[in-house]
């Protein structure tokens, strides 16, 4: 008896200490299956709570090929009801084992379908579902560059899903489901779960605002009808805040069918494609030389039309001279030669620290994956034709964020501020995770030089070549830009191929928006001011009246729209603006610049005197209009309404005097 107990102790000893773990893992599967669950992930909402993202449970079809007993069969019944073929299905079941992935995330009528087949063939024994999540995109493909997607795994692959996949995924409960000899659960109240809690699942609430983000994104749609470009892209901030109001690019996306397209259409353009970026780039030039002290804006300029910097021909963008002009008449006509000018007398180190200043060649920092930082010179390695091309906007690269965010320092006194696209990260009971404030990076420039700076940009929009960028009733600064692009290799820039842009704000007087509108490689008409400052005109019109802005000050509503094009500069009679012949690689010449459309003819009398009209609290706009009926060439100074004029209301002078207006926000 004492050796029989002996035995069977040892014996004993033997299945628990040394087989111990291995037939408890025979047990666990002679009685039971694992299952992962994967609930769903946190919601993205636009800033008003309104769904952009949100995630449903579907059901996923598996397989045991543990207990197929007719695997040709089973493939033969399955095949028309899922997305493989007989042949791919038979090679998962050879996999064998007790669980293999047949197709996962069904839609609703997928589902009963091979529900059905399952209960008429009784396949219950070796097919069956799981639960699972699945990613949804209500609005199908607005914001889709912004929102990126989601992959079979719950990992975000793109946008903010990939930014913020720590935050927004969902949590993996692992259960152990008892079952009886056909698979079918007992004992359900016994689950043992374990998985990741608290962590995941967060909502992200972000600054885009979907209205807006709509209309971005139908102007888009239009200029790619309008203009067959090879893509347009426009970014909207809230230059108060830094706020990103909308970001779009086009051609897009659907990112619940994300599959179906080329990778290179998931790329956020906005923050990930860099380029020249022409005449908007002269608003830091301008800055620059404001807060230097190296300019007013009505100090003299003589414009030969061409300037030679270092063997390098510089020409304006009609290759004509302008004469005399004031370097306000510089900035709204764009000329390339004052632009020289300028930064030749800033120097490149200075010329650099200001682009710097403005966010230029770094990161913004914003929550999106795929952020380049622009390119910019090291100011001991640049030559003076260097600085003359970089003062108008060439050898240089940036971003379209980068861009819109120094012009929204513009319109925000000077002070530059981070951009930011997520507002609020909350948990899942409601409460507040982390929230983005605003965060000032630092100031370019000072305030008085700032407000000089808008007056200019008003002109640009009022008077100069971003004419088509106003909208009615409400002042708008700007700068329109087009510059060719640079050939693949790098080494010069690609015939018949341009970037046409307009970056400003508005209104003026109190600005809630900030935008870019770039177009890549339009068809025809090429030039910034031509086909970028309409789309721009259209959204700001359409978002001021969204935000329920009142007018600046409404016009009559009879009141004739400003002929093309006033004041300096006037290409009156020009049947046609001669198209500036492409540089060549090895000494390239200054992209072509933005051109004002020719103006109407204005009427000539048959007398050679006119009236003065009296200008006093008209706005610019206004005064342009009253300036060029009366047959006079007008000149202003600083934005808002006039508050001064040279020659005094009723005054009798010759045809083509030029009027010095001066204008002041304050009245």
């Amino acid at each position: 008896m004492l050796a029989l107990i002996f035995v069977i102790v040892l014996r004993y000893g033997w299945l628990q200490l040394v087989q111990g773990s291995e037939l408890a893992e025979r047990m666990r599967n002679q009685v039971g299956q694992d299952y992962a669950i994967q609930s769903p992930r946190g919601a993205i909402l636009d800033r008003n709570g309104r769904e952009l993202a949100v995630s449903t449970m579907t059901k996923s079809l598996f397989i045991d090929p543990s207990h197929v007993e007719n695997a040709a069969e089973v493939a033969r019944n399955l095949a028309p009801l899922v997305k493989k073929t007989e042949a791919e299905i038979l090679e998962d079941i050879k996999i064998g084992g007790g669980f293999v992935w047949i197709q996962r995330r069904l839609e609703q009528q997928e589902y009963e379908n091979i529900r059905k087949m399952i209960q008429d063939k009784k396949y219950g024994n070796c097919l069956n579902f799981r639960d699972e999540a699945k990613r949804y995109y209500p609005n199908d493909v607005l914001a889709a560059n912004v929102l990126g997607f989601v992959g079979t795994d719950d990992k975000g692959l793109d946008g903010i899903e990939q930014a913020l996949d720590k935050y927004i995924k969902g949590e993996v409960t692992e259960s152990f489901l008892y079952t009886d000899p056909r698979d079918r659960p007992i004992l359900e109240s016994i689950f043992e779960r374990h998985g990741y809690q608290g962590e995941y699942c967060k909502t992200i609430e972000l600054t885009i605002d979907s209205a807006i983000q709509f209309i971005v994104e139908q102007e888009l749609d239009r200029a790619m009808a309008e203009n067959d470009p090879v893509a347009v892209t426009c970014v909207a901030l809230d230059p108060k805040t830094g706020e990103v109001l909308a970001m779009a690019s086009r051609p897009s996306y659907n990112p619940n069918r994300f599959f179906d397209y080329e990778p290179e259409v998931w790329k956020n353009r906005a923050v990930s494609f860099i380029y020249e970026p022409g005449s908007t780039f002269k608003t830091v030039t301008a800055g620059a030389a404001l807060q230097e002290g190296i300019v007013s804006p009505n100090q003299i300029f003589v414009d030969p039309g061409y300037v030679i910097v270092s063997g390098m021909r510089i020409q304006n963008w009609n290759g004509a001279s302008f004469g005399t002009v004031t370097f306000a008449d510089v900035v709204k006509q764009s000329l390339n030669t004052g632009f020289a000018q300028v930064g030749l007398q800033l120097g490149a180190e200075k010329l650099v620290m200001y682009a710097r200043k403005f966010g230029f060649g770094d990161y913004t920092g914003i929550e999106l994956p795929g952020e380049e930082a622009g390119i910019l010179y090291t100011p001991d390695e640049m030559v003076d034709s260097d600085i003359a091309t970089m003062a108008i906007g060439q050898s240089i690269a940036v971003t379209p964020l980068q861009l819109v965010t120094a012009m929204s320092a513009v319109a925000n006194d000077g002070i530059l501020l981070k951009p930011h696209i997520v507002k609020t990260i909350k948990n899942a009971n409601g409460s507040v995770y982390s929230e983005t404030h605003v965060e000032e990076v630092r100031r370019p420039i000072e305030s008085a030089t700032d407000k000089t700076l808008v007056g200019l940009l008003e002109q640009v929009v009022a008077t100069g070549g971003g004419k088509k960028a106003t909208v009615r009733g409400y002042r708008v600064a700007g700068k329109t830009g087009t510059a060719q692009k640079i050939n693949e290799f790098g080494t010069g820039y690609s015939e018949g191929k341009y970037i046409a842009s307009f970056c400003g704000f508005g209104p003026v007087e109190n600005p809630r928006i900030a935008l870019l509108v770039m177009i890549d490689e339009p068809s025809g008409s090429f030039y910034g001011g031509q086909i970028a400052a309409p789309v721009a005109s259209r959204i700001l019109a359409q978002v001021f009246r969204y935000m329920r802005i009142e007018p600046s000050d409404a016009p009559d509503p009879d009141e004739e729209e400003l002929p093309e094009d006033v004041g300096e500069g006037d290409t009156s009679g020009a049947s046609a603006i001669p198209k500036p012949e492409p540089p060549k690689a090895e000494t390239p010449e200054p992209a072509v610049e933005e051109t004002p459309e020719p103006v109407e003819e204005i009427p000539q009398n048959d007398e050679n005197e006119v009236t003065v009209p009296d200008f006093y609290h008209k706005s610019i706009r206004d005064a342009a209009r009253l300036a060029n009926e009366a047959g006079l060439k007008m000149e202003t100074s600083g934005s808002g309404f006039a508050v001064e004029q040279s020659l005094d209301p009723g005054a009798v002078v010759e045809r083509g005097t030029v009027i010095t207006i001066k204008f002041s926000p304050n009245l």
